[in-house]
């Protein structure tokens, strides 16, 4: 949750002015800059605090990890990288949006919540417009990932459309491949159809393996997934079911 802003604070954007279509389709063309490889990646532009530009002071040489660990991919208005921010101060995280006016609200969001909060907070965070369906190898290198995140995302219903959606098979590979063993991949949808779907696609993927409902219920995360995002909101104001599957990336199949 978002704590009260002083009266000095900065405004938060309000969401009616970057309203977009609920879902784009990923396998249009876009035009927007991707890195060529993960090493093009400008930290410093995501995360000036703590990657100062030449030219500006030190980030205060607070200790944090170096790399991006966590990805929500198809973010939203951003919802789950705030309360993830504060969970987890000292790790980097970013947004993946396709939607430009969405991702316009998620880079404003994360602005304000900066400006109006001390102690740097939400610096942690942020966001880049990019189709994370085509490329995730761009961005992340192998084993950097401990977390992504797929919360509420198109369930593309009809069959021939199956082929759109963001957990698959072979998008399981490239997921498998950023991850690091022992690296967690959360899901959840209200539509129970896409539930079973993307439950079953981990499930038969050699390099994902359950994780026990034991671990699920002392995890912080978790409450998150249906509570952060908009999507998930609307669900819990409409009495709607959730459908989550959460799963770790092993080594090899046991």
């Amino acid at each position: 949750m978002e704590p009260p802003k002083s009266n000095n604070s900065a405004r938060l954007p309000r969401k009616r002015f970057y309203r977009a279509r609920a879902h784009s389709n990923p396998l249009s063309d876009s035009h927007f800059p991707v890195p060529i490889t993960p090493s093009q990646v400008d930290y410093s532009y995501h995360f000036p605090y703590f990657f100062p530009s030449e030219g500006t002071s030190d980030s205060n040489g607070m200790a944090i990890d170096q790399k991006i660990r966590f990805a929500d991919i198809g973010c939203g208005f951003g919802g789950l990288l705030v309360g993830l921010s504060i969970l987890f101060p000292d790790i980097l995280m970013i947004g993946m949006e396709l939607r430009d006016k969405v991702t316009e609200y998620v880079k404003e969001r994360i602005l304000a919540l900066r400006a109006a909060n001390p102690g740097h907070q939400y610096e942690n965070i942020s966001v880049v417009r990019t189709n994370s369906m085509k490329y995730i190898p761009n961005y992340f290198e192998k084993g950097q990932l401990l977390k992504m995140f797929f919360l509420f995302p198109d369930p593309h219903f009809k069959e021939k459309n199956h082929r759109r959606r963001v957990i698959s098979p072979h998008l399981l590979d490239e997921y498998a491949y950023a991850l690091q063993v022992g690296g967690i991949i959360y899901t959840i949808t209200d539509v129970e159809e896409l539930g079973e779907w993307m439950r079953s696609c981990l499930e038969d993927h050699p390099l994902f393996e359950a994780i026990a409902e034991e671990e699920l219920k002392v995890d912080q995360v978790v409450k998150l997934l249906a509570s952060a995002t908009e999507e998930g909101q609307k669900v819990a104001r409409n009495g709607g079911q959730t459908f989550r599957a959460v799963y770790k990336r092993i080594a090899v199949a046991h």
